[in-house]
């Protein structure tokens, strides 16, 4: 009787522990993972919560997948998730594999965990699950790549791979070589997941790179450079506007990037093929390097490939803003633009070349051919006005109008029979009256205008190809009125200099563009300044730019206070000084008559009655100081603050500091804050 007593425990003990190993089982959660390639590695990286959540809902919903495309990370990529692919929407880019992920083992070179394909991986669910209901553990798997999986309880878990060579019968040695972890769901693994990207868009910004195919020391393109720029963005955007974003009254400003180089370089142009057969073949990487990077200045400077040049980036802009409405039909913000360093003298003469649409504007370009106020004149009122109406019928003739006629050189005038005294005439209203735009042929009229005297006199901005020496294009024409105008790291202010620009004018604006910012980093070799060229009569410091977490760095308020504890050590020691040496002030005579009689006016006066003091200079603030309307009436040379460790050594960081925008905290904030200025919405703290 003892033995049914004794044995009746146990078999209760064992259900209660099978009804709470079932009830402890949970399925696993997926998340939504893409692959990535970079110089050659393979990675899987994890979509954000609310992307992967969007993907298992399409998954989970019964439909045939092959149906579902859907826009992830912040709409610039499409997932087809039929084939599992991923694909960029505005750029070029090799498609990459999606994946829906649940089991992941730990690689062996970055330590990252690796997801297992997905059948594999359901295979892993289902053993997992029966260890769990039947507590049966020490379950042992073998992987489509012969790896063996064992399951050693819930919390240990473990990947070997065979390391010795498959024998005569094709067998190989299992469980050998090091152990890798085996993680079940992506909360246990130490992948990080992105932060969700809203749909709501305030502001469109078109950022375009400079020379060569990469964009900094690491050689990334302007793609990957623009993504690390739009995350800073996000980040800061969370840290300074926290107040409007639970508001709900701003959403995110989208960058996206515009790259020319590729089609200056492709087959069409055939240049690259050129250039390589006259390229000679000692020191090779150097000169391909230049090849690659240095000769896109000397393009842009050749009308031929000017035109390329500038033809691809508004053409590229264009292509992006009309498919960026498409899918964004309710976007109603404004659009900016963003060039670095020559991509900003790119879009510097593509915006001064632009057609203002809106009426009554002062300002004209040269792409409307700097006409004047009134109605452009007809030919006929133009021979008229010349004294030359006998030649109206040669030009009828020939179906010449006015605009045909400002394109004629000197030698189609010949052609025509038009006599030396009329053709000059023509020539001369051409360069002062018509508004030359184009002509190549005729060599004064590509000078630029001159004062009295040899040097150059302020440019006219109603023939505004003329005064800065632009190439002789034709430049197109953007579907946007950009609202500010981002200048990275530019070169502008030597361009206009070399072109013979002397000064430009304060009141000249860009025709569509009413904000305009010059930022660059100190040490930068390639960036100049613009504001001395507009105010030549002072000397004054840029704007400089506030650090991310407020005030300036602590190494140049060290240095300030510095400078300034040793400017008052000089003053005092000068003032002990000028004390010590001072000679002694005489005496006063004895009380005599004689010196009662002495008048206070005849006594020796001391130093400090023939030498006041001089007053201490006002200066100005640099926030008043008038440098013209490119920017609306305010300040545009914006400086960065340098590292402490750039400090050191000005040459070591040249190089390193033309390429630092697209990773700078401090410009990307500069470019929230004046961007949501614009729609009246300002940080929760102003930097100072």
């Amino acid at each position: 009787m003892a033995n049914p007593d004794t044995s009746s425990p146990s078999i209760s003990s064992s259900s209660f522990e099978m009804v709470d190993a079932i009830e402890i089982y949970e399925p696993v959660i997926p998340h939504w993972f893409y692959q990535s390639i970079h110089d050659g590695r393979e990675s899987w990286l994890p979509f954000s919560k609310q992307d992967s959540d969007t993907l298992e809902e399409a998954f989970c919903s019964g439909c045939n997948p092959q149906g579902f495309v859907i826009p992830t990370c912040g709409g610039r990529y499409d997932v087809y998730l039929g084939s599992r692919k991923r694909r960029a929407v505005y750029w070029d880019e090799a498609e990459s594999e999606v994946q829906r992920c649940t089991w992941f083992y730990k690689g062996d070179k970055d330590n990252k965990y690796v997801p297992y394909p997905e059948d594999f991986s359901q295979v892993l669910e289902d053993a997992y699950m029966m260890a769990m209901t039947r507590n049966e553990w020490k379950k042992k798997l073998e992987s489509p790549f012969r790896d063996i999986i064992i399951l050693h309880n819930p919390k240990l878990m473990v990947h070997y791979q065979p390391t010795g060579t498959p024998d005569e019968w094709g067998a190989t040695p299992s469980e050998q070589g090091r152990p890798r972890t085996v993680k079940r769901g992506v909360e246990n693994t130490s992948a990080h997941i992105p932060c969700g990207e809203t749909s709501h868009i305030d502001h469109l910004v078109f950022m375009v790179h400079g020379i060569g195919p990469a964009c900094d020391l690491q050689f990334r393109s302007i793609i990957q450079c623009v993504n690390d720029f739009r995350f800073a963005s996000l980040r800061l955007l969370r840290g300074h506007f926290k107040k409007a974003l639970d508001q709900d009254l701003i959403g995110r400003v989208e960058f996206l990037p515009v790259d020319w180089h590729s089609a200056l370089h492709a087959d069409a142009t055939g240049v690259d093929n050129d250039i390589k057969r006259i390229t000679l073949p000692s020191i090779s990487i150097l000169r391909h390097f230049t090849n690659e990077t240095l000769l896109d200045l000397f393009f842009y400077n050749s009308p031929t490939y000017c035109q390329t040049i500038v033809d691809t980036v508004c053409g590229e802009m264009n292509r992006l803003y009309q498919l960026f409405q498409q899918r964004n039909p309710t976007f109603k913000g404004h659009v900016s633009v963003t060039g670095h360093s020559l991509g900003s003298l790119i879009m510097f003469d593509l915006l001064t070349n632009q057609h203002d649409s809106t009426p009554n504007n002062p300002v004209q370009t040269k792409a409307e051919g700097a006409s004047p106020p009134e109605k452009k004149q007809a030919l006929d009122n133009v021979l008229q006005e010349l004294g030359l109406t006998e030649f109206l019928t040669v030009f009828e003739q020939e179906k010449i109008d006015l605009d045909a006629l400002v394109l004629c050189s000197e030698q189609d005038l010949v052609d025509l029979g038009i006599p030396l005294g009329p053709r000059r005439k023509i020539i001369q209203y051409v360069k002062h009256r018509g508004g030359l735009q184009g002509i190549t042929s005729v060599s004064e009229l590509k000078q630029p205008p001159l004062a009295s005297g040899s040097t150059l006199n302020m440019v006219n901005y109603e023939c505004f190809d003329v005064g800065i020496g632009q190439v002789s294009v034709t430049y197109p024409q953007l579907n946007f009125s950009p609202e500010i105008f981002f200048a990275l790291g530019s070169p502008i202010g030597m361009f206009l200099t070399v072109r013979g620009l002397k000064r430009i004018d304060p009141k000249y604006q860009f025709p569509t563009c009413k904000r305009f910012f010059n930022i660059y980093h100190p040490f930068d070799p390639v960036a100049y300044r613009i504001e001395p060229i507009v105010l030549r009569e002072l000397e004054f410091e840029p704007m400089l730019i506030p650090h991310h977490k407020g005030r300036k760095r602590m190494h140049l308020e060290l240095k300030e206070g510095l400078s300034r504890m040793g400017t008052d050590i000089l003053g005092s020691l000068r003032t002990a000084w000028q004390t010590f040496t001072r000679p002694a002030p005489p005496s006063l005579p004895h009380s005599t008559e004689e010196a009662a009689d002495q008048c206070v006016s005849d006594l020796p006066l001391t130093s400090e009655a023939t030498e006041p003091e001089a007053p201490a200079p006002v200066k100005e603030d640099p926030l008043h100081i008038d440098v013209g309307m490119l920017n609306d009436g305010q300040r545009f040379d914006y400086v960065l603050q340098e590292k402490p460790i750039e400090s050191f050594n000005e040459y070591l960081f040249a190089l390193q500091s033309h390429l630092c925008y697209w990773t700078s905290e401090d410009t990307a904030l500069l470019f929230l804050k004046e961007i949501y200025q614009t729609i009246g919405v300002s940080m929760d703290q102003p930097l100072q």
